[in-house]
């Protein structure tokens, strides 16, 4: 039985649009929920401003009151160096680095264009050789369709790529941000990925914008993918990208992968009732995700 990892992104991604914004206390409960659920890779902050992305306030009290421990990383995404400044102060155990693929979602999302991202990319690699810190993974966001510029070739993400291999990043990640892939680009793109980086681990995180992130997910395992991203309730959205919608839900990625042979180490029962517990908080009648509203099967 292969196992297949998997990252929870629901308490930074999965909550970071929603107009309920959790107090730092329920997003704890959610992060604790989803660790006894199997989760052992979280994405539990964002280092963004809070005046931009209100739901993420409070980065610093969730990290102080989650200390290390064996067989759990807690990620706090970094959007440039003041981000990673602030990512190592809070002891997060990986800082997980964006990159826009195009300068129109860069200028929306961060406030800059590619170029200055990836910049601001070599400089934490050159803060961390010199002054310590988390491990470093990068996301590529839009890596395949953006709200403002359109389409984005393999070209565009490979460049970010190759750069990212060039500064020895250890895991890169291809996010399909608002949900416009589809499982052939995937596939090309993750067998791009995997020879411009060949030793770098390859992560994808997908929406189910348009209703195909799970085969994309399949796509991209078939192709060689190594971690998957994905979000309790298929919480999700970018308050940068326009009627962007949930990411793959855990639930149900959980769901497919075991149903086909894989291994994940998360407990789909426990999962399904973390879903509907956060959904109920956020107001919603019940999850995004289909296993979270239908079950299990066996039942």
């Amino acid at each position: 039985m292969s196992k297949v990892e998997i990252v929870e992104v629901g308490p930074r991604d999965g909550l970071q649009n929603e107009a309920v914004a959790l107090s730092v206390e329920q997003r704890l409960e959610l992060i604790a929920r989803l660790e006894a659920a199997g989760a052992q890779r979280i994405e539990t902050v964002s280092f963004v401003n809070p005046k931009r992305v209100p739901q993420m306030a409070g980065a610093e009290e969730i990290s102080a009151a989650l200390p290390h421990a064996d067989g759990r990383s807690r990620i706090g995404l970094v959007l440039n160096v003041r981000g990673w400044e602030r990512c190592v102060a809070a002891g997060c155990d990986e800082a997980n680095v964006v990159i826009c693929a195009t300068d129109g979602f860069g200028r929306a999302n961060q406030g800059t264009g590619v170029e200055a991202q990836m910049d601001a990319l070599a400089e934490i690699v050159a803060l961390k050789a010199a002054n310590g810190g988390p491990p470093i993974s990068v996301t590529i966001s839009v890596a395949f369709g953006c709200p403002f510029d359109g389409e984005v070739s393999d070209e565009q993400v490979a460049r970010i790529v190759r750069a990212a291999a060039g500064l020895k990043v250890a895991e890169i990640a291809l996010a399909d941000t608002i949900g416009v892939a589809d499982p052939w680009v995937v596939r090309r793109r993750t067998e791009q990925a995997k020879t411009l980086a060949p030793d770098a681990r390859l992560r994808m995180h997908f929406h189910d914008t348009r209703n195909t992130g799970l085969a994309n997910a399949a796509a991209s395992l078939e192709a060689g993918a190594d971690v998957l991203d994905a979000s309790v309730g298929g919480l999700g959205g970018c308050p940068f990208a326009p009627a962007a919608t949930g990411n793959i839900g855990t639930e149900d990625l959980v769901y497919m992968l075991e149903r086909g042979g894989f291994e994940t180490g998360f407990d789909l029962s426990a999962l399904i009732q973390t879903g509907r517990w956060a959904a109920g908080l956020l107001g919603k009648a019940a999850p995004a995700s289909s296993v979270g509203r239908a079950g299990g099967f066996p039942a």
